[in-house]
């Protein structure tokens, strides 16, 4: 598009939902040259790819890292080059240094070069994220002209923050503002983010398009759900959740400004598909990313690993999936007929290991030493244990990564076993509550996601959800002779944990105290487990570990 073009009044903007790889520079950098050329059939004129794209995000301490840095400036260079054909420019994100500092910036890059360099003003340094660590802010950055249109590129937290990144653009004469962004999801996440480009399109009166990642990293999930307002406050476009896209969007000049014509309008998916999903897509990418071919994990009867069960598969397909049941003198009928059928609906391959020998060994080489002493719970750990040996030993010899099953409720209290039921390599439900996996089992028997490579119907067998959750550890043992009811549980864990609120606030929303004061007990006192267990796809708005830092020596009590 030349200037004259630009003037005219039609501007086509590209905006690649994509799935970066941290560290895989010469991928991400093959991903961009993709996505231009798919532009360039399109008819765009410019490309908007998302936050440090070349070196993906969080890159963390990679950035450190001088022969990193040097590979990802290449990368842009070589990328600044292929737009010497006169195709479309691209804005893309990266890390950089210079004399003064290290930066998170976005490259403009048009007519065979670079033809500018914004630098992130605003760093996060909250939740999830920890950018003071390893950038340096950046300064105040003013409009680039492509192609005769002034461009304001916000990146991220400048449109987040109270620093006046977007209201500075705007003043110095920017028609659009265009944020790439690395924002992961939690619930309800895209409405928040609707309010924050709202905001800043009501102080600025220029249209704001958002350009957010798409994939999984370690615990993270990017959704993409890249959107735009215009200036009069409307929906410009509205793009895909959980799926890479790439769209065009045609922007017309008219006397008020720039007015988006033409973009795509996607359906966002709401509660359990949302939440579903995004385990779906973490866990996929977790797995993928870091080659593993196959997966294993123990299939028990039990809610938690039948929804794992279900995840792997439709994350993977089924036969890259194997469940191995592990059963002992307390593992009840119900349970094998429930693990049998479940393994059976989702069509992936089902294995028996007795662990009553492995137990025995265990029981008797301590026998000396315990002689004398009530059996408890030491011995039902043993039983966990010796399932964590097993499952670690098929990882060892098959190289399938154990997939760990337990949910937040579980996490909170400490109601799991270190190198038993702990043990694995990805947690796909660690930061849902009990409460939320029965629903997302319910909404996956009556619903197949898009990209979902498991079975249509009901996956996860009735029964499974109706009986009363148990670990089957001693005779007739249920959760909840050790715990509250679930629903009370998750609904004061969300009080401590999500919300930071006060005991007597969570007794007058009609809890016992006894009760809140115990499971408050039962969640500091587990902080060391959760130090020692697997990463997990963060759902809620506060997850264990990237946002939730609390010490393990700690003796308050909130009294």
């Amino acid at each position: 598009m030349t200037q004259e073009n630009a003037l005219s009044g039609i501007f086509r903007i590209a905006i690649g939902q994509l799935n970066p790889t941290v560290g895989d520079v010469a991928g991400n950098l093959a991903k961009a040259r993709e996505a231009r050329a798919d532009a360039a059939r399109e008819g765009a004129h410019l490309l908007v790819l998302t936050e440090l794209f070349i070196s993906g995000y969080p890159p963390e301490d990679l950035v450190l890292k001088p022969a990193f840095i040097r590979a990802c400036w290449k990368a842009v260079e070589s990328l600044a080059a292929d737009t010497a054909d006169g195709g479309p420019g691209v804005v893309i994100g990266f890390p950089r240094q210079d004399e003064t500092g290290r930066y998170n910036s976005v490259a403009v890059l048009d007519g065979g070069k670079v033809v500018a360099v914004r630098d992130k003003v605003d760093l996060p340094n909250y939740g999830e994220f920890d950018e003071k660590r390893v950038f340096h802010q950046g300064a105040m950055p003013g409009p680039v002209n492509f192609r005769g249109v002034r461009l304001g590129i916000p990146i991220c937290e400048d449109i987040w923050g109270e620093l006046g990144v977007c209201e500075t653009l705007a003043e110095s004469g920017a028609e659009i503002l265009l944020s790439p962004n690395g924002s992961p999801y939690y619930r309800g996440k895209v409405d928040i983010r609707h309010q924050v480009v709202l905001k800043q399109v009501i102080e600025t009166g220029l249209p704001l398009i958002y350009a957010a990642q798409l994939g999984g990293q370690d615990e993270l999930v990017f959704d993409g759900a890249s959107f735009a307002f215009n200036a009069d406050r409307s929906l410009a476009f509205q793009m895909s959740e959980f799926e890479t896209a790439l769209a065009v969007t045609t922007w017309k000049r008219g006397e008020s400004g720039w007015h988006c014509a033409e973009g795509p309008m996607a359906r966002i998916p709401e509660d359990e598909e949302a939440d579903y999903r995004a385990c779906l897509l973490g866990f996929r990418d977790y797995v993928n990313k870091n080659g593993f071919k196959t997966v294993v994990l123990g299939l028990s009867g039990g809610i938690d690993s039948a929804i794992c069960a279900a995840i792997a598969v439709d994350a993977l397909g089924e036969e890259r999936v194997r469940t191995v049941m592990l059963p002992y003198r307390y593992t009840s009928e119900d349970s094998l007929k429930d693990a049998a059928d479940c393994a059976k609906a989702l069509g992936c391959r089902y294995d028996i290991v007795p662990i009553e020998q492995p137990v025995t060994g265990f029981s008797s080489a301590l026998s000396d030493l315990f002689e004398g002493t009530e059996s408890g719970i030491t011995e039902e750990n043993l039983q966990s244990r010796a399932r964590g040996v097993i499952l670690m030993a098929i990882s060892n010899k098959f190289g399938a990564m154990v997939v760990t099953t337990g949910n937040k409720s579980e996490m909170s209290v400490g109601y799991a076993t270190l190198y038993g039921d702990m043990n694995g390599g990805f947690n796909p439900i660690k930061d849902l509550y009990k409460m939320q996996v029965y629903a997302l089992a319910r909404w996956r028997n009556e619903n197949v996601p898009p990209s979902a490579l498991g079975p249509s119907g009901e996956v996860i067998p009735q029964n499974i959800i109706d009986k009363a959750p148990s670990a089957e550890l001693r005779p007739d043992q249920k959760d909840q002779d050790s715990l509250p009811p679930y629903p009370v549980l998750d609904d004061i864990l969300e009080c401590l944990v999500e919300k930071e609120m006060a005991v007597e606030e969570i007794v007058a929303r009609g809890h016992d105290v006894a009760t809140v004061h115990r499971v408050e007990h039962l969640l500091y006192l587990a902080e060391y487990k959760r130090r020692q267990s697997a990463p997990g796809v963060k759902i809620t708005k506060k997850n264990f570990g990237r946002d939730r830092r609390y010490p393990i020596t700690n003796r308050f009590r909130d009294r």
